[in-house]
């Protein structure tokens, strides 16, 4: 039997956090077509800001990449962001009558604000294996999340049907496995020391990811501490 590589090794270690996401009352809302539409908006909300942090994150991972390829599909990822699948939110959010202002205008949260910090912070301090790492959980966990819900049976409700159908097609788990391709590439010829590093950045983002749905589920801008 073979050894399992990198990116199995590090999903592995944070199974217990994966568990906890697809247990989570707003992703079983999804599957089931149960979840409430105000949680769902502000989801929408949130994620629309993600987006453009998350645009900003593939054109630093161009510039960083040392390889044509890499720099050639950080700079596809970039543009199908911003012009096909940022438009398709703006569309998905009309049809709960979330106009366009309205997303630009989106206050980000506490975790929206941390999360793509962190993943901004990384293209800036890290080369590319670890910017691999952070953007793993969101691409491979999207995949995950939605085949196996998929797998359960399809929702009527056609919006969270249509959001399990987009983050389970073949175009969004291209993208994952193009992730974990080319991180386990680079961690064949890693140290110790390295991968390491790049797992805390990965397991740092799986936190993150339970955190988006926990704080959407809450529809939580800022802990209850902080006065309105």
């Amino acid at each position: 039997m073979s050894n399992p590589t990198f990116c199995t090794e590090i999903r592995n270690k944070t199974n217990s956090l994966w568990s906890a996401i697809f247990k989570h009352p707003f992703v079983r809302g999804i599957g089931r077509g149960t979840l409430d539409q105000d949680r769902y908006e502000f989801y929408l909300k949130q994620d629309y800001v993600y987006l453009v942090e998350f645009s900003r994150v593939f054109a630093l991972a161009t510039a960083k990449a040392q390889q044509l390829s890499d720099m050639s599909y950080f700079a596809s990822l970039l543009n199908a962001t911003l012009n096909i699948e940022m438009d398709l939110h703006r569309r998905t959010c009309a049809n709960f009558g979330i106009s366009t202002d309205e997303l630009e205008k989106t206050e980000p949260s506490l975790i929206t604000i941390s999360y793509t910090n962190l993943l901004v912070k990384t293209c800036y301090e890290k080369t590319l294996p670890g910017i691999l790492a952070v953007l793993l959980p969101c691409a491979a966990g999207y995949v995950e999340i939605s085949q196996q819900l998929k797998a359960r049976g399809l929702p009527e409700n056609k919006q969270y049907r249509d959001w399990i159908e987009t983050y389970s097609s073949k175009e969004f788990d291209k993208f994952a496995q193009w992730l974990k391709n080319r991180l386990d590439e680079f961690s064949y010829r890693a140290s110790k020391t390295e991968k390491e590093r790049w797992y805390q950045l990965y397991e740092n983002s799986s936190r993150f990811e339970l955190l988006f749905f926990d704080m959407s589920w809450n529809k939580e801008l800022w802990p209850k501490i902080i006065p309105s």
